[in-house]
Order: structure tokens, then sequence, then C-alpha cells
């Protein structure tokens, strides 16, 4: 597949990583409730490697996830890394033994795991580092991140992290962040049913900084609608299809991370690239925010 395909190209503010506006989010590399290996290593290995032939060169991580897992198959897969490729992991939980999700944002914490992260990766420096302040599980509350994000500041003062981004916060602690260092990019839930952060993408725009959606599908809970349904059979793609395209036509600073442990639908996410939405069809769209806000 050509890179111009895979929804064009954006450049993070300030730096010298340019990325195709598709990229891959490694979490699914793992085995159930994303813990521990995947049934099928080679497989995972297999899917990094096809995402990589086609272009993608923006892959999502987490040394959370698994907890190691992924890093170590990216690394498996992967490494040396090829010039241009930008991974952007993110800090701030731990998996302990019971596989719960606890936070880890005390600045030790948040040193710690940038070592992780560069042991796993094979890296001597992280390209990008999100802040992910654990909120709501996938939603943010308000409060001072001042502290972390100083944290990660001085990591990056000292070599260990290029660019810093934030994770699952507020228009307010963007703000703050931005009187401590550079911010890159910010990683929050958004999709066609979940638009809380049409003001803060529209914002973040006009500062250049891209707008990662995590669950650009729905995550745990897929998107389902009866118009995205017809819009996807009118334009002969799936559902998903429209789903990415209609991210990717949103706003030109929104990057995507869709992810999967299938190659086939890897190959199906990518191909949204080249879909184009009439302006009719954007319209409708646009809908199925109300009508899941009704629904709920």
């Amino acid at each position: 597949m050509s890179e111009a395909k895979l929804g064009g190209r954006f450049t993070f503010p300030g730096t010298t990583f340019t990325v195709q506006r598709i990229g891959y989010g490694a979490m699914q590399l793992t085995g159930p409730g994303i813990w521990g290996p995947p049934k099928d290593v080679d497989g995972a290995v297999a899917i990094l490697r096809e995402a990589i032939a086609a272009g993608v060169n923006h892959i999502d991580t987490s040394d959370f996830y698994g907890p190691h897992t992924t890093n170590q198959i990216i690394q498996q897969a992967l490494h040396p890394y090829q010039a241009g490729l930008v991974i952007v992991t993110k800090l701030g939980a731990r998996r302990p033994p019971d596989k719960s999700w606890q936070t880890a944002i005390s600045p030790e914490d948040l040193t710690a795991a940038v070592y992780d992260n560069l042991r796993n990766l094979g890296l001597d420096a992280l390209d990008i580092v999100n802040y992910r302040a654990m909120g709501s599980v996938h939603a943010p509350d308000e409060g001072s991140i001042a502290e972390q994000v100083t944290a990660l500041a001085d990591l990056r003062r000292k070599g260990l992290i290029r660019y810093i981004g934030l994770s699952n916060v507020t228009a307010a602690q963007i703000a703050e962040a931005l009187t401590i260092t550079d911010i890159v990019c910010v990683q929050n839930n958004y999709n066609l049913a979940y638009r809380h952060d049409d003001f803060l993408i529209d914002e973040l725009a006009r500062q250049g900084i891209a707008y990662v959606p995590f669950f650009p599908l729905g995550g745990f809970t897929p998107l389902q609608s009866f118009t995205l349904s017809e819009v996807a059979s009118q334009l002969g793609a799936t559902p998903m299809q429209v789903a990415l395209a209609w991210l990717l036509q949103r706003s030109p600073n929104i990057l995507l991370i869709p992810g999967t442990s299938s190659v086939a639908h890897l190959r199906e996410n990518l191909a949204a690239g080249q879909l184009a939405l009439p302006s009719e069809f954007v319209t409708k769209l646009d809908g199925i925010a109300s009508e899941a806000a009704v629904k709920h």
C-alpha cells in the first residue's frame, strides 16, 4: 500500500517526526485482559511487520500492556528500527500480579517506567512519552498534573525522552502542562459516538498539536449504528472503515492508532485511508453522537 494512502502525513509540532496519519496501536498484542503473551507470538510479530511494510511509521504502545509484553514483541519484530519510525509509549499505571490497574504516578514511578520502556523496546531514548492520567478510567478528571509533567520534563532534559504528550486529560490540564514543557500530542477517548472533545480538537489543531483518539472504533463496546451501517453499505466499505475515515476528515491533526490482532483486520483498517466521505454522508454521520446521547 502506498504511504500516501494512509490518510496523509502529519508532523508533530517542534519535531522532525513526520508520520502517516494511520498508525497502529499495539495493545491487542497481548493475552486476554491485556495480560501476558498472546497465544500466537509469531502472529503478533507478523502483524507488526505487515504494518511497517504497508507504510505505517507510528506505533502506540505501553510497557504496562502485558505488562512488558507488547514492547518486547515490538523489539523482537522490528529492532533495529527503520529510520522514520516513531514509537509512542505511555506512563502512569502498573499491573501487579492480580492483573488490576494501579496508578504509578510519582516521579520515582515515572522514572522507573521510562527505564522499563527503554529496556524492553531496546532504545537509548524514547521518541514520545504520554503521561496517562488515570482519571475515571476512560474519561479525565480535573486536578493538577504539574508534578508528573515536571518529572517527565526532567527526564527529557536528561536525554531519556525526546518529546512529551498527554493522555486522558482535560483542557485545563493541557494548559497547565504547556506552562512546564512543550506538548506534541494529546490522546483521549473520542469517536463517532463519543464527541466530548470536539472543542478541544479544534483548539489543538490551531496550535498544531496532534490529537490521537483512543477507542476510535468504540473500544470494548464497538460502535453500532444503523446510520453507520447504512453509509458503509452505500460506499461499499465496512462500518469500521467509515468510522475511521470520518475521524480522518474530522480534523487534519487527528492521528489514528487502531489496534488488531489480525493481519486481515489490519489491512482493512489501513484501507480506510483511501475512503473519501461525500459531504452528505458526513452530515449523516455527524448525527450519530446525538443518537448515542439519546440512548443513554
